[in-house]
């Protein structure tokens, strides 16, 4: 039976993945910081990890409780609302030590073992605002353009190895929790010459009606890049990702 571990499993994207494959027969490590039993009972093919991909201590103990894994899914990231200008340092450090770092990190972490077997599948998720440039999501996208290009690079490293590395892009998906903790860490609150540019944002997300990106578009997106060899590198997930995709 395959085996798949997948980060960042507490909420949205990482949970519903790790629920769907769970139910289709593989075994899954889903990892969080905080494993609750609540959130995803462990179960005959779910076990919850602790980890926090910024803790190389962390990273090791769970790849080590995971044991052989078939497919990593780099799915653990922040967010970040705030203009360049008012964004401290050590806020745009915590974002790339998150979702650029960490990905790295997870990704060295089980190289070695698929690059033994000849064998693997890595999917990293990142998003379609590495697509189309926005207001106030600059470091973000920053932060994630890079995983894009990581990916694309590492596709064609390890394509001798038997390992494939996959990228998926998903939409805006108001239904999550994302959009709402990136606003709160706001690091210090967006400059007031910015203001004006910030309200503009918040209305424009108001009075948007979609399309949008549901967590089952991405769990589908994920599925193609883990099972399909013909998966293309690129994977937009969802209406909205689709739309900005240069292959749509």
């Amino acid at each position: 039976m395959p085996a798949i571990l997948i980060t960042g499993c507490s909420s949205g994207f990482g949970l519903a993945t790790a629920r769907h494959f769970a139910t289709s027969g593989w075994n899954v490590v889903a990892t969080m910081r905080s494993p609750d039993e609540s959130v995803l009972p462990s179960g005959a093919h779910i076990r919850t990890v602790a980890l926090d991909v910024t803790d190389p201590a962390s990273i090791a103990s769970a790849v080590e409780a995971a044991g052989p894994i078939d497919a990593l899914v780099n799915n653990a990231g922040i967010g970040l609302l705030s203009a360049v200008e008012g964004t401290p340092m050590a806020g745009a450090r915590e974002l790339f030590e998150t979702n650029t770092l960490g990905t790295i990190a997870m990704t060295q972490a089980v190289l070695p073992q698929m690059r033994e077997r000849g064998a693997g599948t890595i999917v990293n998720v990142t998003s379609s605002v590495t697509l189309a440039p926005l207001p106030l999501l600059a470091i973000y996208t920053a932060s994630k353009a890079a995983v894009n290009a990581l990916g694309d690079s590492m596709a064609i490293e390890l394509e001798p190895f038997g390992i494939r590395v996959r990228t998926v892009l998903p939409g805006r998906a108001p239904d999550t929790s994302f959009s709402t903790n990136a606003q709160t860490r706001m690091a210090g609150g967006i400059p007031e010459v910015y203001s004006a540019i910030a309200e503009q944002v918040f209305a424009g997300w108001q009075q948007d009606t979609g399309p949008f990106t549901t967590a089952d578009d991405v769990v589908q997106a994920i599925w193609q890049a883990v099972t399909d060899p013909a998966a293309p590198t690129h994977i937009p997930a969802g209406a909205d990702a689709m739309a900005l995709s240069p292959a749509s």
